[in-house]
């Protein structure tokens, strides 16, 4: 299986370099990008999709074509996530299919396996999230710088490709696992800066025992008994 399809970068090609450059920016983003930004690309993607199939199905069933594909790309636009999970629990329902049905084509429980692979998929929805969209960033870069390159006359794509497809193979698979671990490490580091610090431990407060109050003043005599004082003390002096 060739990852890097040569009639596919035949047409690829043939565009501008300024399409392969968008296509370089747009490859990136993805690859290092998809997994946070995973919102945006799947309700573009869905609303787009909706959009076009209800513009060539429309008079099929009695409706002008802009109008049927305004309200369906409208109507899967606002359900894009939901039907993101369900397309994923179909996805990983398949998958689990033919992976069972190439490694033990004697095991004849497909509604098990396909139940399996199905929850599988919408319990691993980050994880497949992240390859997915690192998978197609990896081959939207590819195609672009080899049809860039091509553009520029620098190689000559399709022929390279041809001649090098399993070099092609491994290197598109190594930037994948690549991009993957990007963005689980951008996403680790990302949960750290957003969290709240740590507040720092008070102070032990050193409580010191009060100081005994002063002892009471003696009181000062007064009337007859003070001048009878003052006149002994003065016949003693």
């Amino acid at each position: 299986m060739q990852l890097v399809a040569p009639d596919i970068l035949e047409e690829a090609r043939l565009l501008s370099p300024l399409w392969s450059s968008a296509g370089l920016v747009v490859g990136f983003w993805l690859w290092s990008l998809g997994g946070r930004t995973h919102r945006f690309w799947l309700a573009m993607s869905v609303t787009l999709t909706a959009g076009l199939l209800g513009l060539t199905l429309g008079k099929d069933y009695g409706m002008q074509p802009l109008v049927a594909g305004l309200l369906l790309a409208v109507s899967a636009g606002a359900l894009a996530l939901s039907l993101v999970r369900i397309l994923l629990f179909a996805a990983g329902g398949l998958a689990a299919l033919g992976l069972i049905h190439t490694l033990a084509p004697a095991w004849d429980e497909p509604i098990a396996v396909f139940l399996v692979g199905g929850l599988a998929g919408v319990f691993l929805y980050r994880f497949w999230i992240i390859t997915f969209s690192s998978l197609i960033g990896a081959l939207v870069l590819i195609y672009s710088a080899l049809a860039l390159l091509d553009r520029l006359h620098m190689v000559d794509s399709v022929a390279w490709t041809q001649k090098n497809s399993p070099l092609l193979n491994w290197g598109c698979g190594s930037l994948i696992v690549l991009g993957v671990l990007v963005q689980f490490l951008g996403e680790r580091r990302r949960q750290r800066q957003t969290e709240p610090a740590a507040e720092p431990e008070p102070a032990p407060v050193v409580l010191t025992p009060p100081s005994p109050p002063p002892p009471p003043a003696k009181p000062t005599p007064k009337g007859l008994w003070a001048w009878g004082e003052k006149w002994f003390h003065r016949r003693a002096g």
